[in-house]
């Protein structure tokens, strides 16, 4: 019959994980708010480096002086503690990690630790190269795409700037007789949001290698399972892409080029860590042959 003292013996761990757990969670959340309200102070430098993308392409399409609006007294003012909010769980991401390293750390195996550490540092790191290639590759081209149908006559003058300066005449774009002209005003939020979603969605899709190389450690899958996925794995990246990124073919098309060679590189180092665990059961004589498919 269990006691009340073996009771309290047994109930102290918990207590003693929960209140590291505790610990934990004080210094990630400490973290982000000071984060965060860093990252208000300077919000305003920080949109502006997120909408240059969507700045670039209205000088590109011949506007000289982009503009953008917000139509709420209040929409400016949570626009930059959404940008706060974002930046700052970005910049606190590596003390969150680290607290979440020393949280669970205690529990694993010395190579346990030195298997996962690698993944805990390679994570950031993708992430950000992630969110540098929607930054200053796709989103401008997002933006461009979408605000080509603005202005016909904007994106042919873009595309073929001769035809300004093949006479030394400008040419003038001709005047509207009928219809009503239809021109971008652009909102602050709903621009932003764009931006924020691509450097969210390619940052995430960046953490494949980190995800499936983790899968593989842990025996969840193989390379040789997921080189005969390859198909299956094509249609899936395609069906995220669509739903991550704005509905354009160009930016779904990049997010594929830019994913799906990391599937192979996860391909490539799981089969590094198969060759690798099989020279250590050879060399320990634990290894067993695996059985050849008829």
């Amino acid at each position: 019959m269990t006691t009340k003292d073996e009771i309290e013996d047994s109930s102290a761990p918990l207590v003693e994980h929960l209140a590291e757990l505790r610990n934990r969670l004080i210094w990630s959340v400490s973290a982000f708010l000071i984060a965060m309200v860093l990252c208000f102070v300077v919000a305003d430098p920080i949109l502006d480096f997120l909408l240059q993308p969507i700045e670039g392409a209205m000088r590109a399409l011949g506007n000289p002086n982009p503009v953008m609006q917000y139509t709420a007294p209040q929409e400016y003012f949570f626009t930059l503690i959404h940008i706060s909010v974002v930046a700052g769980l970005m910049i606190s991401f590596p003390v969150i990690g680290y607290q979440l390293w020393r949280f669970v750390a205690p529990g694993l195996y010395r190579n346990e630790k030195q298997a996962f550490l690698p993944f805990l540092l390679a994570s950031p790191v993708l992430f950000f190269l992630g969110a540098a290639f929607a930054h200053f590759i796709v989103t401008p081209i997002a933006m461009s795409f979408f605000l080509g149908f603005a202005d016909t006559y904007s994106v042919i003058a873009a595309l073929v700037p001769s035809l300004g300066d093949a006479s030394g005449v400008e040419v003038a774009a001709p005047a509207e007789t009928t219809g009503i002209a239809i021109v971008f005003q652009g909102k602050v939020n709903e621009t932003l949001d764009i931006s924020l979603k691509l450097i969210l969605a390619f940052g995430l899709c960046f953490q494949l290698p980190v995800l499936l190389t983790l899968m593989g450690k842990a025996g969840l899958a193989t390379s040789a399972g997921l080189a005969g996925m390859r198909k299956y794995a094509i249609v899936l990246i395609l069906v995220v892409a669509a739903l991550v990124t704005p509905p354009d073919v160009m930016s779904q098309l990049i997010l594929f080029v830019a994913v799906y060679p990391l599937y192979e590189v996860s391909i490539f180092l799981i089969r590094r860590i198969e060759k690798r665990r099989e020279a250590e059961a050879k060399a320990d004589g634990t290894w067993v042959e695996p059985e050849a498919e008829e």
